[in-house]
């Protein structure tokens, strides 16, 4: 039997540790992030909070990253210029928004929520599944 890569240990046990924050602060559940979304209704922070904390977390691996690699002209390694503002930028980010808005999950909480609610969360990871083959479809025509 062969051993798994050490890059894939990581990344398993780091992806372990995000879904075990998610589940610990109640991200996983669609009814917060919909109050979060309610400024006009009765609005919940914890998102928020919980975003600004990921972001103090990642922020100083982030510039570790950036100093090691080197600017790159705002290349993030996938060979675009990850600081332009296009059309596929702002349709994705805006289905993406109106999925989040209407179902209260975004991708990472899916996955979660697929471990511990899989009936209606099979759905939403198909849908996005189709969403993926579909932009890859487009580009790949263009």
């Amino acid at each position: 039997m062969t051993r798994p890569h050490p890059i894939v240990l990581t990344a398993f046990a780091f992806g372990l540790l995000f879904g075990i924050g998610l589940v610990i602060s109640g991200m996983t559940d669609p009814a917060r992030i919909r109050a979060f979304l309610d400024v006009t209704g009765d609005w919940n922070p914890s998102l928020a909070l919980v975003m600004i904390g990921a972001i103090a977390t990642a922020a100083p691996f982030f510039a570790y990253a950036r100093r090691r690699e080197g600017d790159g002209g705002g290349d993030g390694g996938g060979g675009q210029d990850v600081r332009r503002i296009d059309a596929q930028l702002v349709i994705g980010a805006t289905v993406f928004g109106i999925g989040w808005g209407l179902t209260g999950i975004c991708p990472g909480p899916a996955f979660v929520n697929l471990v511990a609610a899989p009936q209606p969360v099979v759905l939403l990871l198909v849908a996005m599944g189709g969403g993926l083959a579909l932009s890859r479809w487009i580009g790949a025509r263009r």
